[in-house]
């Protein structure tokens, strides 16, 4: 893979060391190169950010450290942005799970997560060899995008403190335009989706949709994972965990990133001293609306087989047990202030997602369907989608009762001459021409409308789209995906 192609691919990444990777290799690949020498004498160390060996500690525990940006090789990108090579993750997780002096091992992650290219080969690795020997994963800083991808994947995920940063779910893509530089360039091409998100020109319409669907296939195989390797649903996921947002300590385990508080020098510990607590894979437990005595209990999430034990944050020279979960009441008890905080930000919050929805509904509107945003407006669960297909199937309704009542005013024909036999005869054979196209099954009617009729030629993208909206419209459902008009 080019560095070109990687740095305009979709990447699970914090926006903002997204915008900072690209703007080193903007500069890189427009010909001004990198003077690694330069940077070396300046920092006065190499850059050099080579990926590490696992270790063996005590008890037959090994860990390994993935620190960095996220891509699939080792190359001229690690050197300067230092990094995790997936392809040497994954060879060295293989390595540790096959060699007989290791009874588990620890992957050590702080990453703000990286390119999507290698992420979920990479995770699947770490969820097939967990099944062998324990793996368990610990952050004692940043687990985001797809370094969360790979991490979840562990058959238990924990975090070393209050301040690490864990989430970030979701998937970025970029389109870079330089109108000064397209002048120079004529691209001809073949195949109508071919070059669409073209960097040569200004991003089309079609384009911007062409690229959301691409990250929006992305996000949904990430948020299926992350379901599967936490033991959950899609949906729950989604209502928890993948908006984007990044988690920090208690509030990534409140929303079931996490499973508790640990370090790696602590969970070396806990693992040598009884590897099978972490040998199977636990499963996310949601709280919904705050810290709850049962989290599990409240968000309707069947807990694991083997229920999350608590774990040590070890501080300093003593570990101190800490209890996860209060209830409403306590909290507002013993912290009145916290509690007085909490309900103010969530108060916030709540009013700024509903705000944002109501924009979203808004911005359906079509003239003649403003009753209808009005009601979906305050019934305070309608999205933006949701208002769009409303509004659509309302303006299919209307144009469709509109041109009933126009046929219906419309002068009646007037009745015509005898005409030749000839003309009379080509009319009997349109009707019964007619009857037996509609005498066909549904396929071979569509096909024969289709080949017939250049209007509906016109209207749809493809034959197979009209079939489906024939077959939707006989079973009572409208769909408008295909047509060249929606």
């Amino acid at each position: 893979m080019k560095l070109l192609d990687l740095l305009t691919a979709p990447w699970a990444i914090a926006p903002d060391k997204l915008r900072e990777i690209q703007a080193i290799y903007t500069t890189h690949l427009r010909g001004e190169k990198i003077d690694i020498d330069a940077i070396e004498a300046r920092l006065g160390r190499p850059l050099a950010n080579d990926q590490q060996d696992y270790q063996i500690r005590e008890g037959g525990v090994a860990v390994l450290a993935l620190d960095g940006v996220m891509a699939p090789k080792a190359n001229l990108f690690m050197r300067v942005s230092g990094g995790v090579s997936t392809q040497m993750a994954s060879t060295q997780i293989e390595s540790a799970i096959a060699d007989p002096r290791v009874n588990a091992l620890v992957l050590a992650i702080d990453s703000p997560g990286g390119s999507v290219f290698g992420t979920p080969e990479l995770a699947a690795t770490i969820r097939e060899l967990a099944a062998t020997k324990p793996i368990v994963t610990v952050s004692e800083a940043t687990l985001s995008s797809a370094a969360y991808w790979a991490g979840s994947a562990a058959n238990a995920i924990f975090i070393s403190g209050p301040t690490v940063q864990v989430g970030s779910i979701g998937v970025v893509a970029s389109h870079r335009y330089d109108p000064k530089a397209a002048g120079t360039v004529t691209e001809i091409t073949a195949g109508k989706y071919k070059r669409i998100a073209s960097d040569t020109g200004p991003l089309s319409v079609e384009g911007l949709a062409y690229l959301q669907g691409h990250v929006d296939h992305l996000y949904s195989v990430f948020v299926d994972a992350v379901a599967s390797y936490r033991g959950t649903t899609p949906e729950s996921v989604l209502a928890n965990m993948a908006d984007g947002r990044i988690f920090i300590g208690q509030q990534a385990i409140d929303h079931g990133l996490v499973d508790g508080f640990a370090t790696v020098d602590s969970m070396v510990q806990q693992l040598a001293a009884n590897p099978s607590k972490f040998s199977r894979p636990r499963k996310s437990v949601f709280a919904q609306g705050g810290v709850s005595a049962s989290p599990a209990a409240s968000a309707g999430v069947q807990t694991s087989a083997v229920p999350p034990e608590p774990v040590s944050l070890e501080l300093s020279s003593t570990v101190t047990k800490r209890t996860t979960t209060m209830d409403r009441a306590t909290l507002e008890q013993q912290h009145p202030a916290l509690f007085a905080l909490l309900q103010t930000e969530f108060m916030a919050a709540g009013a700024t997602a509903e705000r944002s929805r109501i924009q979203a509904v808004e911005s359906a509107i079509i003239p003649g369907h403003e009753a209808l945003i009005a009601t979906l407006k305050f019934d305070g669960k309608s999205s933006g989608g949701d208002a769009a297909l409303a509004v659509n199937q309302a303006e299919r309704t209307l144009r469709a009762a509109q041109g009933a009542a126009a046929n219906a005013d419309a002068p009646k024909p007037v009745p015509s001459t005898a005409t030749a036999t000839v003309e009379a005869g080509a009319d009997a054979k349109a009707v019964a021409e007619k009857q037996r196209v509609e005498a066909l099954p549904v396929e071979d009617r569509c096909k024969a409308e289709w080949e017939a009729s250049a209007t509906i030629r016109a209207e749809f993208l493809s034959l197979a789209d009209y079939t489906a909206l024939v077959k939707a419209e006989q079973s009572g459902k409208v769909r408008v995906l295909g047509k060249k008009s929606a």
